[in-house]
């Protein structure tokens, strides 16, 4: 699991193999969200389709001799972290994805640990970010893997629908089976409801029974077994599908529009939840090295219920 030499470092991947779900959408503006708080952000793209990188303002494409991408980041161990950062708000910044990613699969199957490249790129990163959210592409593959490698949580944007739980069944596999066989702290944080109307039938029923199987699972051993449906959902709003093409986050764009303010209830919960994990590790007979590798907030709440209030949703 990734070290960060300064402090502990909260590593998310948002993940969710069926495209057109608010994943890309989510990871940018939960990002903006909590730097919003002033804490120091980074998202890393790690789809080809560069639409995060796009989201934000950059394009790499038209800039050929710009500083390197992830695509560097990821072939080359003499390129960091810190080469390839772009700067786009205060307190937040971007690794950007190129097109170029792509080929990354096969340019890496003869190097050894290809599954691992971004875990070390992040291990031996001297950045202060906080926060790193990790924007998956919609397939399972090395890029994929690499993220669930690097990361210690994973949240799965979707969209309230019947087959959108079929989806979720299908990640939690993936994600239990890289845990047993690359990352043993990996864990499942929760789900985030995108596009939402909360006055459908379809989509109450399909959000209580995401509740009901969470709360089953609880002394499961999963990886899920302290997920939870984050709330409020993100209400369905033309703004967010506007501020992309204006390589805004909501918060550049729209400031007070209902997306911007469910992202920022968002950002305060998974801020929230984290700071809570930190002083409860900080006060116990953790070591300076376990506190570095929470392996997610509320699992260390988890081993100390009784020395942190619940996390408001």
């Amino acid at each position: 699991m990734p070290e960060n030499e300064h402090k502990p470092v909260r590593v998310i991947a948002l993940m969710n193999q069926k495209g057109g779900v608010g994943k890309t959408t989510t990871t940018v503006n939960l990002a903006a969200a909590i730097a919003q708080q002033g804490r120091k952000v980074i998202i890393i793209d790690l789809d080809p389709q560069a639409h995060a990188t796009l989201h934000v303002g950059v394009d790499d494409n038209e800039s050929p001799d710009s500083a390197p991408t992830v695509y560097d980041l990821l072939l080359d161990d003499d390129i960091n972290i810190e080469d390839c950062i772009r700067k786009v708000d205060d307190h937040l910044d971007i690794i950007p994805a190129e097109t170029d990613l792509a080929a990354v699969e096969t340019e890496l199957s003869g190097k050894p640990g290809r599954n691992q490249r971004l875990a070390n790129a992040i291990a031996r990163s001297t950045s202060d970010h906080e926060f790193i959210l990790l924007d998956c592409p919609p397939a399972l593959g090395l890029l994929t893997l690499n993220a669930l490698a690097a990361a210690q949580e994973v949240i799965i944007p979707m969209q309230a629908h019947f087959l959108a739980l079929q989806g979720v069944s299908k990640l939690l596999e993936t994600v239990g089976l890289v845990r047993e066989q690359i990352n043993p702290v990996l864990r499942v944080a929760g789900v985030v409801l995108c596009m939402h109307d909360t006055q459908t039938s379809h989509s109450k029923e399909v959000v209580a029974d995401l509740e009901r199987f969470f709360e089953s699972q609880r002394d499961s051993g999963t990886a899920w077994a302290s997920a939870r449906v984050y709330h409020p959902p993100i209400r369905r709003n033309i703004k967010l599908a506007e501020c992309p093409s204006f390589g805004q986050t909501i918060f550049q764009y729209a400031l007070w529009a209902p997306g911007a303010l469910d992202y920022k209830k968002l950002g305060d919960t998974i801020v929230a939840e984290w700071d809570r994990a930190l002083a409860v590790a900080r006060s116990s007979d953790l070591s300076e090295a376990e506190i570095r590798v929470l392996r997610g907030a509320k699992e260390s709440l988890e081993r100390h219920p009784t020395e942190s209030p619940e996390v408001e949703a």
